[in-house]
């Protein structure tokens, strides 16, 4: 038996997904993004998150979180973001070639959280001389973060409200934002439109759908026509939308999206746990959703390989390696992955 923890992108597609993609799949239906499936999205999105939101359905979390910058942000304008985020070092340079040379500006901070000290830095430094800089345009937080923590309520209220302050918008790359809620115990909207999020990349690929991402933006309706003409623009409006949009209506309806994230979670605790409590091998971060870095010896590694144990080493060092659980991973993957620790 081997158990893979290299990537939750890496997980099946769970199976009441599948359901609701074969559901969709009876007769015909308006082509893009003009089918019946397409048209829940807006007041099942607003009810999830108890405020009035515009969502645009999309194939990619790069797509979601690049058309969300670029509706914002314009080609003079300056995006914020961890020196560690997804949308600065593993997307090609999407957000900027989508925004037309939108800048996106690194900010250090622990554990891949941005503090409201360090961006407000960061802004006065990249601020300039007028018309000759970069104007500051938006901010972007990661949930949960690249490494693995969770931002809570309160840390993402103050960043949104140093931002707003200086008149920047506010984005969520939530590619895992399942995994954080699972985490916070809070309700999603307790985290995002009301600590101050204006445009949310709802997450799904990573926890049981099949390419299907949601832009969700907040009180902002004016907003659409320019997400929806970016989203043509770059190829990302489906034909057939319906197997999307299905997925998202099945994956937020009675709470399937957490209870997933739950389960994934769960998994990564129980790793979490042996980590903590090896002789060798340690916790390179705080382990808060559903993803594990350890530091350990490169002899320690790989054994676990030898062992049919798949994970990621971290580009550029033998000492640290990520393990990701998903919906799908079961106790009997986790068993051989604890049991391959102290063999």
């Amino acid at each position: 038996m081997s158990a893979n923890f290299r990537s939750d992108n890496e997980t099946p597609v769970a199976d009441a997904i599948m359901a609701a993609i074969l559901g969709a799949n009876h007769g015909t239906a308006w082509a893009y993004a003009d089918d019946d499936w397409s048209k829940k999205l807006d007041q099942a999105f607003s009810d999830l998150f108890r405020t009035e939101a515009t969502v645009i359905p999309v194939s990619t979390g790069t797509a979601a979180n690049s058309i969300a910058l670029a509706t914002v942000t314009p080609p003079w304008g300056s995006v914020f973001c961890h020196s560690g985020a997804h949308i600065y070092g593993d997307e090609c340079g999407a957000p900027e070639f989508y925004g037309n040379g939108l800048r996106l500006v690194p900010v250090n901070g622990e554990h891949g959280k941005v503090r409201p000290d360090a961006l407000k830095k960061a802004v006065r430094a990249n601020e300039g001389h007028g018309v000759h800089s970069y104007k500051p345009s938006a901010l972007s937080l990661t949930q949960a973060t690249e490494g693995g923590t969770v931002y809570s309520i309160d840390e993402v209220r103050a960043l949104c409200d140093s931002a707003h302050a200086i008149g920047m918008k506010t984005h969520m790359d939530g590619a895992r934002f399942g995994n954080a809620i699972a985490s916070l115990r809070c309700h999603p909207a307790e985290v995002t439109v009301e600590a101050g999020i204006d445009m949310l990349s709802f997450g799904a690929s990573k926890n049981g759908c099949m390419a299907a991402e949601a832009l969700v933006i907040f009180n902002q309706p004016q907003w659409r026509e320019t997400a929806e003409r970016l989203r043509k623009r770059s190829g990302h409006l489906l034909s057939k939308m319906r197997y999307v949009s299905a997925q998202l209506l099945a994956y937020v309806e009675n709470d399937l999206w957490l209870e997933m994230a739950r389960h994934a979670n769960g998994q990564a605790a129980k790793f979490a746990e042996a980590i903590d409590s090896h002789a060798e091998a340690s916790l390179e971060y705080p382990v808060d959703a559903n993803e594990v870095f350890v530091k350990w010896t490169k002899e320690g590694f790989d054994h676990l390989m030898s062992q049919d144990i798949q994970f990621q080493l971290w580009p550029g060092r033998d000492d640290l390696a990520r393990f990701v659980f998903g919906h799908s991973t079961s106790d009997e993957e986790v068993g051989l992955l604890l049991g391959s620790l102290h063999n």
